[in-house]
Order: structure tokens, then C-alpha cells, then sequence
């Protein structure tokens, strides 16, 4: 994996800095595509019981308690409180090869942060509520779904923070555990991690998060070591170096793109066996269109 200089986080307003550079019309189709699964993740009646109340005409049938009915010799319903905001999850992984290059050349926790950013948009001007668990194999960050600006900006700007390459490696299945156990509200879940993961060992947990949540993966495309064949490259998961002359090669070039299809491809099939809608991320030019397709993938196999 290969590493770029380190980031310097600026003190800014990040809702606003999407806001600058998305146009119009990508974000309203983005927003478009989220107020379907707005209305697919409530549908029914999971919502928390109110009353009984006499039926009247307009009414759900469906609604009618028949029991209560026959005891009372008058049509009774069950009334639900309806839920008003959608509750979204960022599920992160902040290990240090989340720090690294994409494809094209630029910093993958630029992409990943940015994702996020776009998630938080797109939950603020809904007013929609967003949560996030965040970690790796030393930390972990766990912070309720609330709603406003000021919450918004604090949790994103802690997933900027967290996001280094002196950061501890990557423990994806340990953050997919976390979401499990602790955020148990139906919710839209967010995950942001590589195109290594989720590994086949967290195919448990994601069979019981999918149950659970409306869950997305969003993965964040490895440059190679072959793809900066002229230039300083190093592993940050190992000490172990390429040599410059191995890399200007094409056989080396070519087995080391068959062998990240190969690792990709296993992640994407296991997901896919589960009914994960999943998108790769190559640049930053991909953020809000993948956003927009892994939603309605999402919205369609939860249908």
C-alpha cells in the first residue's frame, strides 16, 4: 500500500465544504434516492405502539386488533408512533491503510473522509439522524445518533482526526462486532473501509447485520506498488520494500493487478452472497455517484 504525505486537518466547517464542492443536481439525486430508503427502512409496522383507538372509516384495515375488537363489540385499532427521522450509521475503519494512496494518487482517507462528509450532508439538510462507530486494532469511538449541525461537524471532524498513518492497523471485523452489539436501532448503516475488507472472518457479523440494519459497504480503492513505478514507494503494513527496478516490470505489474482483483473479488462475492449492495471508490470524481448507486442497490435488495 502506498503511503502519501501527511494530511494537515483544517479547522473549517466540513458540511459546508461539501456543500461548495458538489453541484446541485448531484446532490438532489443523491437526496432523491435517499428519501426511498427513507420510506422502505419504516415501512410496516415496527414502530413503537401508541394507542387503541375506535376504526374509522380511511383507516388501515390492516391496523384492526380483531381481539380487542370482539371484546369491546366495536372495530378497534393499534396506532403506532410514526418515526420521523431516518437514523443513518457511519461504521469506519480508521486503520493506517485507510491512510494510504488510491488509484489515482490520491489520499485514501481524503476519499474516505469525504464519503463521510456526504453522508453527513446529505443526513443534515434531511435532518436526519446520524451515528457512528469508528475504529481499529487499538481504538474504537462509539457515538450515539443525534440530529444538527454541531454534532454532525464533531463526529466527522473526530473521522478526520482518526485517519493517519501513524494510526494502529486496521481491525475491520472488530468495528463490524461494535455496530453489531451496540447501535441495535433499525438504521441505514454506512461501511467505509478498502477493497480488502470485510475479510471472510466477519461473514458472521455481516450476515447478522444485514438482518438487522439496511447495510451498505462502501470500499476504498489501494493504489499498487507497480502504479508509481518511478517513484519512492512504501508498505505501511510491513517493512518489506519493492524494488524500483521490480517494479518498472510488467510481468510484476500484471500479477500484482491479478492477485487485487482476486482479493477484491472474493470481498464482493462474499458480500454479495449476503445481499450487501457494495461500490468501489477509485477518485474522488467517483464519491457522490457511488453514493447514489450503492443507495438505490441498497434500496432495491431491501425491497
Amino acid at each position: 500500500m502506498t503511503a502519501p504525505a501527511q494530511r494537515t486537518t483544517a479547522a473549517r466547517s466540513r458540511l459546508e465544504a461539501v456543500r461548495a464542492r458538489l453541484e446541485l443536481p448531484t446532490v438532489r439525486h443523491a437526496a432523491g434516492v435517499l428519501d426511498g430508503r427513507h420510506r422502505s427502512i419504516f415501512s410496516g409496522h415496527g414502530q413503537d405502539f401508541d394507542e387503541m383507538a375506535l376504526y374509522l372509516p380511511g383507516d388501515d384495515v390492516g391496523d384492526i386488533d380483531w381481539k380487542a375488537s370482539a371484546s369491546t363489540g366495536h372495530p378497534v385499532i393499534r396506532r403506532f408512533q410514526r418515526e420521523s427521522n431516518l437514523a443513518m450509521a457511519l461504521c469506519v475503519d480508521t486503520g493506517r491503510s485507510m491512510a494510504t494512496l488510491a488509484p489515482d494518487g490520491t489520499s485514501k482517507a481524503d476519499l474516505a473522509t469525504f464519503v463521510c462528509d456526504v453522508v453527513g450532508y446529505l443526513a443534515r439538510s434531511r435532518g436526519d439522524l446520524l451515528a457512528l462507530v469508528a475504529g481499529d486494532a487499538e481504538r474504537s469511538v462509539q457515538v450515539p445518533a443525534r440530529g444538527g449541525t454541531t454534532h454532525m461537524e464533531a463526529l466527522l471532524h473526530r473521522i478526520a482526526g482518526m485517519i493517519t498513518l501513524d494510526a494502529p492497523p486496521s481491525a475491520m471485523t472488530h468495528v463490524l462486532d461494535l455496530t453489531l452489539t451496540w447501535f441495535t436501532r433499525r438504521s441505514l448503516v454506512v461501511v467505509v473501509t478498502d477493497e480488502a475488507r470485510p475479510t471472510r472472518e466477519a461473514e458472521q457479523t455481516i450476515k447478522r447485520l444485514r438482518a438487522r440494519h439496511e447495510l451498505m459497504v462502501v470500499q476504498i480503492a489501494d493504489a499498487l506498488p507497480t502504479d508509481f513505478a518511478g517513484e519512492v514507494v512504501a508498505d505501511v503494513d510491513s517493512p518489506v520494500r519493492l524494488p524500483r527496478f521490480l517494479r518498472g516490470r510488467q510481468d510484476v505489474a500484471t500479477e500484482a493487478r491479478r492477485v487485487a482483483d482476486t482479493r477484491q473479488r472474493e470481498v464482493t462475492d462474499m458480500l454479495r452472497r449476503h445481499r450487501v449492495p457494495s461500490v468501489v471508490v477509485r477518485g474522488e470524481d467517483d464519491v457522490v455517484d457511488a453514493l447514489a448507486e450503492v443507495l438505490a442497490r441498497s434500496r432495491r435488495a431491501g425491497s
